[in-house]
């Protein structure tokens, strides 16, 4: 059975949306390291706060945007306010003055909060409860957000290191504005009155907008900071601490004031909790992998040669295109994985989604044995062959489809309905603590022996792995007939 078998329509509309909006991310993503250490002159430490800033930053916001869109907006609505949001971050990037830098940084962050839980929940909602389909259209839709990151840091990685930083973001801009375009046009045809409301409507509208309101001030002290100015100083310790309580009393009311209904099951707890655990063990996944924007990028800049000779043709490869070895092996695996799952199903040989999770954090560290090699080789003989960095990307990216479009599908199946959005949120707080201990390891990059740097996700990978492997059998329980 081929994964594109009677798919509904309106996952190749989603696709398509979702490929564009990746294609603006990972653009700007795959200069974003190199655009503040090169053009900006940050110190690599800095750039890279910043960048787990970023990157942690844009996976917390679909909570609140997940959230708001289960009680108040419907998920269509979000998906076309994230989206503008979006569109207008990148065009900031492609104006050169600091101040536009942060507040790129901004809209972006939060344009994605509405944007990124929403179109994965719409894509649920295309499926009745046991759908056989399911898992093969997450797949397609994996496929959708990879074919979009493979060409961005192509067409954005080339514009910016070759032209100017900011036609590269402003190449992302434009790909956004496509994305969106299609929305409009495909939505009302394809997807009906699917996720037009919310699941749960309430209308006590001071609590989005207290939300949404305290997450700018966040990230605007978070810039500021970053900018040079002593927040600490200016806002006393108890101020912040009161605004963070206030944020977490407005979602407690809301939640509480109106139940959706009396209490949740036995069955729908255990479900959540397992979620939960779910998200914790991608944390170690996430927080290795991506690595691939900071400390395998500056690698690729100054450790790997990046000279290509051709029939006496030579050509330095751009750093930034090391990124999409990684959506170019999805793109060719994922077929093949996901007709792989469906086989094993029918033989009743698949292995569980912990399971899976397990081989994939297994396959993760097996890249970084590759990333130890290459940092020993370049020790002893200066830089090294860019097979390396193919050989690691290759293992990052099977340990990938292990567990992204797994982990996706997953929590649409043991989700409660009226949190369905919002559980989407929560799984993707994984990326929220891994963007920010990435970033944290990263900046650690010019200090460490690189040997001994990339033997920390090695151990850390392994270590979850088998973890993971002991509590499946509880797990699995836990689950209550979901595979």
């Amino acid at each position: 059975m081929s994964i594109h078998h009677n798919q509904p329509k309106g996952l190749f509309l989603l696709f398509f949306v979702e490929m564009w909006e990746r294609f603006s991310y990972y653009g700007m993503r795959a200069l974003l390291v190199l655009y503040m250490v090169k053009s900006l002159q940050f110190t690599t430490e800095k750039a890279s706060h910043v960048y787990g800033w970023y990157t942690g930053l844009v996976y917390l916001t679909p909570l609140l945007g997940g959230y708001i869109s289960d009680r108040y907006l419907g998920q269509r609505k979000a998906i076309l306010i994230g989206g503008i949001l979006m569109a207008l971050g990148h065009f900031a990037m492609a104006f050169p003055p600091m101040p536009f830098f942060f507040g790129a940084m901004i809209l972006l962050i939060m344009g994605n909060g509405f944007f990124k839980p929403n179109i994965s929940t719409v894509v649920g909602s295309l499926y009745e409860e046991n759908d056989p389909r399911r898992d093969g259209g997450f797949t397609i839709f994996y496929m959708g957000i990879n074919v979009g990151a493979f060409f961005s840091p192509l067409v954005c990685g080339a514009l910016g290191e070759k032209i100017g930083w900011h036609y590269g973001f402003g190449a992302a801009g434009v790909g956004m504005v496509i994305g969106l375009a299609m929305y409009l046009w495909g939505q009302k045809m394809l997807l009906g009155d699917k996720c037009m409301k919310p699941a749960s409507p309430q209308t006590d509208y001071w609590v989005p907008i207290a939300m949404v309101v305290a997450m700018v001030l966040f990230l605007i002290s978070g810039a500021l900071e970053f900018n040079g100015f002593d927040i600490r100083g200016m806002i006393p310790t108890w101020v912040k601490g009161l605004a963070a309580v206030g944020v977490l009393i407005a979602l407690a009311y809301s939640y509480a004031a109106k139940p959706v209904k009396s209490e949740l099951t036995h069955v729908e707890k255990q479900r959540i909790a397992v979620i939960f655990i779910m998200v914790f063990f991608a944390v170690f996944f996430w927080t290795a992998f991506e690595q691939a924007g900071s400390s395998l990028t500056l690698f690729a800049d100054t450790e790997t040669n990046r000279n290509l000779t051709l029939f006496g043709w030579s050509f330095l490869v751009p750093a930034s295109w090391f990124q999409s070895l990684n959506p170019l092996f999805i793109v060719l695996l994922a077929p093949f994985f996901s007709g792989m799952w469906i086989k094993l199903a029918e033989t009743q040989k698949e292995p569980s989604s912990p399971v899976k999770f397990a081989i994939a954090l297994g396959l993760l560290a097996v890249g970084f044995v590759v990333m130890i090699a290459a940092a020993a080789a370049y020790q002893q003989s200066g830089p090294v062959s860019m097979l390396w960095l193919v050989c690691a990307y290759l293992f990052h990216t099977l340990g990938e489809l292990c567990l992204s479009p797994v982990g996706l599908s997953l929590v649409t199946k043991l989700a409660p309905v009226q949190f369905g959005s919002l559980m989407m949120g929560v799984y993707f707080l994984s990326s929220v603590a891994a963007g920010f201990v990435g970033g944290r390891l990263a900046g650690n990059y010019d200090t460490i022996n690189h040997v001994n740097f990339y033997m920390i996700p090695t151990a850390t990978g392994l270590g979850a792995a088998v973890v993971l492997l002991l509590i499946t059998p509880k797990l699995r329980k836990w689950m209550h007939g979901v595979h």
